[in-house]
């Protein structure tokens, strides 16, 4: 199954073979690789409650004594089922390195690791029976398999030996006996059965007393917490992806090495066009705008003097316009050709201040930009200070 990358759907295809699904994939694709029943053994254990940074390992140590192999030759996970304050029931998978490589040899032979490695059985518990207890019937290649599920979580499978009705009966009071013995109520409320084992649907109905529900292919199947990934293969998958990072980054920076490269020579090839045109038009230009500049420089001469806007009595007519009281007086004024300045004493700062936000605000004097520092304050409280200003 793979997704599509617009509308969120699935594309899915039927292969017989990991082999034939190798094509399909690359080392850059988030694998996720889905186990066989008969591939992994499923353990419930009823443990009690402890700290949750020690819960893990007290997980560890009952799964070791229960195998009958080395804790180096499996990879093993476990989710919790449910749990109170006293006690917790947990669904313990365990598969063999060694069965492992062996299933997942296509992939592994050309590079390509899986991002997980979970069951197949739990991704569809999980979709189909999240809450509660659920029997699972669906085919796994030519054999026929049952998954008692709790809660989404795998806690007991097996692979049944035939599909015809009567090894049903023989076999379904077996599994269910088998799973009262680990703890398991056997009463489905749930009994799922897949789609392409229609034909079975009444026998399991009079085997197990239970409503049974037909379901497809899961397209996609719900994500899963299980992960039965080796560390091997967790450390290589690393590797392969800083690996895969790193060539990507070179990749991009020879690219944008060859492209600033390349803008740089057009840019050096436009520039120095750009500057042989500006040196011809400056020197056609030149003898016109030697005379702009003479005549420009002539002009701002005689402004003051043509100008009524810079006749010191109209300046001084604003500036009086713009006295906001009596307690402020203009004890000095003088005026060059590029400033003007305003001397004067007020009995207070503030209206130092208020006179220069009038000034400023004055249509006649917006020819000018005016500053004003700091008044100096007398022994009298009163306020000398300066205003100076310069055409715009």
């Amino acid at each position: 199954m793979r997704a599509r990358d617009s509308d969120g759907s699935w594309n899915v295809r039927l292969l017989q073979t990991l082999d034939e699904a190798v094509p399909l994939v690359s080392v850059d694709d988030d694998v996720v690789l889905s186990l066989p029943v008969s591939a992994i053994l499923a353990q419930r254990f009823r443990l009690p409650t402890v700290d949750p940074t020690e819960f893990p390992e007290m997980v560890r140590i009952q799964i070791e004594k229960a195998l009958p192999f080395s804790a180096e030759e499996v990879t093993t996970d476990f989710e919790l089922i449910e749990q109170n304050e006293t006690e917790s029931v947990i669904s313990a998978i365990v598969v063999r390195n060694e069965r492992l490589a062996e299933i997942a040899a296509p992939l592994l032979d050309e590079g390509i690791i899986p991002r997980q490695v979970t069951v197949y059985a739990a991704q569809r518990a999980t979709t189909h029976a999240p809450e509660g207890r659920a029997l699972f019937i669906y085919p796994e290649g030519e054999a026929l398999v049952s998954a008692v599920t709790e809660n989404g979580k795998v806690s007991f499978a097996r692979t049944l030996d035939g599909i015809a009705p009567e090894q049903l009966r023989m076999e379904l009071p077996q599994l269910t006996m088998s799973a009262e013995l680990q703890g398991i109520n056997a009463s489905f409320p749930n009994v799922l059965l897949d789609e392409s084992c229609y034909e079975l649907r009444d026998t399991v109905q009079g085997i197990l007393s239970s409503p049974t529900q037909l379901v497809g292919i899961e397209t996609p199947p719900a994500s899963v917490k299980l992960n039965l990934l080796p560390d091997s293969w967790r450390q290589r998958r690393v590797q392969l992806v800083k690996r895969g990072e790193w060539q990507k980054r070179l990749m991009l920076a020879g690219g944008a090495y060859a492209a600033i490269f390349l803008l740089f020579l057009l840019y050096l090839g436009y520039t120095r066009f750009a500057i042989a045109r500006l040196n011809r038009l400056i020197a056609r230009d030149a003898p016109q705008t030697q005379f702009i500049r003479e005549t420009e420089t002539d002009w701002k001469a005689l402004a003051p003097a043509i100008d009524s806007r810079f006749y010191p009595v109209e300046i001084l007519l604003h500036l009086y316009e713009s006295l906001p009281s009596a307690d402020v007086r203009i004890t000095a004024y003088n005026q060059s050709a590029r400033q003007i300045s305003v001397d004067g004493e007020s009995n207070s700062a503030a209206l130092a201040f208020q006179f220069a936000e009038k000034i400023k605000k004055h249509p006649g004097l917006q020819n000018f930009r005016f500053d004003m520092a700091a008044p100096r304050i007398l022994g009298n409280n009163h306020a000398q200070f300066r205003l100076e200003g310069k055409p715009r």
